[in-house]
């Protein structure tokens, strides 16, 4: 039996099939159109083993997931494949749309045919899990609970209403056809192999090269940072042990500023790549608001760490100075991926700004 991972070329998708095949020898497919921020030599380590399988192609090709299904004996779907960058989403909905709605239509229909065939066994052991986002839950205020899974969904951007919908209908194919499904709502991750359009990278990768470093409004928005790795422990745990039709949040319990992230990048940048003069911070400017941004977002973990025994294993702070040395290390894997259209949208994002 086999995995199949949609996106497994991006970040979260690659760290998750590198995670995977580090704890266990079922092999893995992974699907990827490799689109701007999909990269194959995220996967470079696992260009010889037997036990992973590339395919290029469309998830919106509905063709070519049915053959990956029955050739490849699938006995689980893990769907990471989506646009996911907010700001994108504000400049060019479409895609949004496209990719995380009708894409995952198109998987989980696939899916559902091909689910249909199997015998009864097999029918009990197959699970599809969707990795989705907390932002779909809107935003909090200062004093409001965190999310849970009973959250009423709110979502304020192109983006999060297309991964709203998205687990909607995921959801519908449990109750109407009975798929077992699984869907995860999970808070900001940062870590290793991040596209450098994201805060953490983007603060990283300006700061060496001294850049400005841009930060919307005052920079008192506040995220719940997860590491990757905590995330796809979270999601290895919820394949083995999570209840079809059910929805787990996976978070970091580590509630920042975007301004106190991007100090303590600065500072952590002092230490180990310091300016001829001043310090890193000093490049820092506040630049206008993007539309809709949300101003905190914060999730509540007790359903999974109750029902998978689940906690993170990595505090921010330690996290974000692994994540910086991995990049100070890895200058040619982020020069690989800095292709003319990347520096179009960085122009276009913040030149008016």
């Amino acid at each position: 039996m086999t995995l199949l991972v949609t996106g497994g070329a991006g970040f979260i998708g690659s760290n998750f099939v590198l995670d995977w095949l580090a704890h266990f020898d079922e092999p893995v497919v992974t699907l990827d159109k490799l689109t701007y921020a999909g990269n194959l030599a995220n996967l470079a380590q696992l260009q010889n083993d037997k036990r992973h399988t590339f395919i290029r192609g469309d998830i919106c090709e509905r063709d070519l997931v049915a053959k990956l299904l029955s050739t490849h004996a699938v006995r689980a779907v893990v769907h990471f494949a989506a646009e996911s960058h907010v700001d994108r989403s504000i400049h060019g909905p479409a895609d949004f749309v496209q990719t995380n709605l009708v894409g995952t239509f198109a998987v989980l229909e696939e899916s559902r045919l091909y689910w249909n065939t199997l015998d009864a066994t097999l029918r009990q052991k197959f699970r599809f899990l969707h990795v989705s986002t907390d932002e779909v839950y809107g935003s909090l205020g200062p004093a409001d609970p965190a999310f849970t899974e009973l959250t009423a969904y709110a979502p304020n951007s192109p983006y999060s209403a297309s991964k709203a919908g998205s687990d909607h209908m995921v959801r519908a194919y449990f109750h109407t056809f009975g798929l077992p499904v699984l869907t995860s709502n999970c808070s900001n991750n940062y870590g290793p192999m991040q596209f450098p359009e994201k805060l953490i990278p983007l603060s990283i990768l300006n700061a060496i090269e001294g850049k400005p470093l841009p930060v919307y409004g005052t920079g008192s928005n506040i995220r719940d940072w997860l590491h990757v790795n905590d995330h796809c422990q979270a999601l290895r745990l919820i394949l083995d042990g999570g209840r079809p039709g059910e929805t787990y949040n996976i978070g970091g319990s580590s509630e920042l500023t975007n301004l106190e992230v991007v100090h303590s990048v600065c500072d952590l940048l002092d230490k180990w790549a310091p300016q001829n003069s001043g310090k890193h911070s000093d490049s820092i400017r506040f630049v206008t608001d993007r539309p809709g941004h949300d101003q905190r977002y914060a999730v509540d973990t007790t359903k999974i760490r109750r029902e998978m025994g689940w906690t993170p294993a990595h505090r921010f702070f330690t996290g974000l100075e692994e994540t910086i040395r991995w990049y100070l290390a890895n200058m040619a894997w982020v020069e690989n991926i800095r292709t003319g259209e990347y520096q179009r949208w960085i122009d276009r994002n913040y030149q008016t700004r």
